[in-house]
C-alpha cells in the first residue's frame, strides 16, 4: 500500500474522531481549523491534487498549545498522520 492511500485512510481516522468526539465544538475554534485542515487534504487527495498543498502539519502542536490532555486518542491519530504526510510533502 503507498504512502497516500495510507495516508488518506489516516486522514480519515482522523476527520471521523472529530465528527464523533468533538461534533459540538468544530464550528468554532481550533477543532474548526483542525477539522477543515483535515478535510481540505482529504479532498487534495482524491482529487489527485498536488500533495504540497497538504496543511495538517503543526495541528498536534496546536492542540497542545491549548490543552494539556496528552493522553487524548485524537493526538495519536493526528501524529500518525502528520508523520506521513511528512514523507510526501
Amino acid at each position: 500500500m503507498d504512502n497516500i492511500h495510507h495516508l488518506k485512510n489516516q486522514i480519515t481516522v482522523v476527520i471521523n474522531l472529530l465528527n464523533s468526539t468533538y461534533i459540538n465544538e468544530i464550528d468554532s475554534g481550533l477543532f474548526q481549523l483542525l477539522y477543515k485542515r483535515y478535510s481540505d487534504s482529504l479532498e487534495i487527495l482524491e482529487k489527485d491534487r498536488d500533495v504540497h498543498q497538504i496543511n495538517i502539519v503543526g495541528g498536534v502542536r496546536a492542540y497542545l498549545d491549548h490543552y494539556t490532555d496528552y493522553k487524548n486518542p485524537l493526538l495519536g491519530e493526528m501524529h500518525k498522520a502528520e508523520k506521513l504526510a511528512k514523507l510526501l510533502i
